[in-house]
């Protein structure tokens, strides 16, 4: 095995013992269980490998295929989740997450509306990309639309984390720092709109009438 450049990130030092043990069946098997939802460092286990191809351990294509196929199929069974089995989760528990029927009906409608775009971007936000396939199962939308977004999503992201591992990893901190910043601009952007729905809705209601 290769010595590491020293200048990427810890993190991906700290994974290099199971990539250089489990190989193609690490980067599979992690991005597999995060994109099912999980959260495991499916993307850093795959950055890891990319390095590892860079410096001729790992052939760069196998890990772009089965980086691919891991994310896709992890994605595929968290839909078949939500959309089997998800509303009778969120019946029998979402009260206690304050997921009521009609902000069910109102994801339902946004994913009906831009849920392609949603499902290809989504990748690439941290959260939002370990229960994509879920949200998108549990809005019913057709799985062909999902399966089709959901695979453009997935060849972009492991081809873009491929290509920075594989050139050496010196701009891995930069993307990655700029993924959190997208990350949490993108969830302090959902915050502040349910915010705002929820304080239009709160002023929309007509006053009580007094009883005189």
């Amino acid at each position: 095995m290769h010595q590491v450049p020293q200048h990427v990130p810890s993190v991906i030092h700290a994974l290099i013992p199971v990539v250089n043990k489990y190989g193609y069946l690490a980067v599979f098997s992690f991005l597999f269980l995060e994109d099912f939802g999980l959260l495991v460092p499916g993307e850093t286990v795959l950055i890891t490998a990319a390095v590892f191809a860079g410096l001729g351990d790992l052939n760069i294509v196998l890990v772009f295929l089965v980086g691919f196929a891991g994310a896709v199929l992890g994605d595929n069974l968290s839909f078949a989740i939500g959309e089997y089995g998800g509303h009778p989760l969120a019946a029998r528990f979402g009260k206690y997450i304050f997921l009521t029927p009609k902000r069910i009906a109102d994801a339902e409608a946004f994913y009906n509306r831009n849920g392609g775009k949603v499902v290809a971007v989504a990748r690439f936000i941290n959260g939002l990309r370990q229960l994509n396939g879920f949200a998108a199962g549990l809005s019913e939308m057709k799985w062909p639309k999902f399966l089709t977004f959901n695979a453009i999503g997935a060849a972009l992201w492991v081809g873009v984390w491929s290509a920075v591992g594989y050139e050496g990893g010196n701009h891995i901190s930069t993307f990655l720092r700029y993924q959190l910043y997208l990350s949490i601009v993108t969830v302090s952007a959902l915050i502040i709109f349910v915010i705002i729905k929820v304080v239009k809705k709160k002023r929309a209601k007509p006053a009580p009438k007094v009883k005189l």
